[in-house]
């Protein structure tokens, strides 16, 4: 599913070049709106799912839902990125929470 952005949470990465989400997608899919200020995806049926985007955005305002043949509405599986870790959320179907924290390659 391709990335939605939380309008009320991006403030397109001010301070920065250019913004995060936007530097790291390997499709060149992301983009700047230049009206809005904020993160959209150019072409979301081209989105592969790889959560480069989720995970790179510092106000936590992408989210990916995952594809119904992997999990079911409304399971969310969200990344948060911190130091050398990324710590994952994952809400359920029938809305139970459990988190996994792990160790970064770098």
């Amino acid at each position: 599913m391709p990335p939605k952005v939380d309008l009320k949470k991006c403030d397109g990465c001010k301070g920065e070049n250019e913004p995060l989400c936007v530097s790291i997608c390997p499709g060149d899919l992301l983009f700047l709106n230049e009206e809005s200020v904020r993160a959209v995806c150019r072409s979301p049926r081209d989105c592969w799912d790889c959560m480069s985007c989720v995970k790179a955005c510092p106000q936590g305002a992408i989210e990916t839902k995952l594809p119904y043949q992997l999990g079911y509405y409304p399971a969310k599986l969200i990344p948060l990125m911190g130091g050398k870790r990324v710590s994952w959320t994952c809400i359920g179907q029938d809305g139970k929470v459990e988190r996994f924290t792990y160790k970064n390659r770098n």
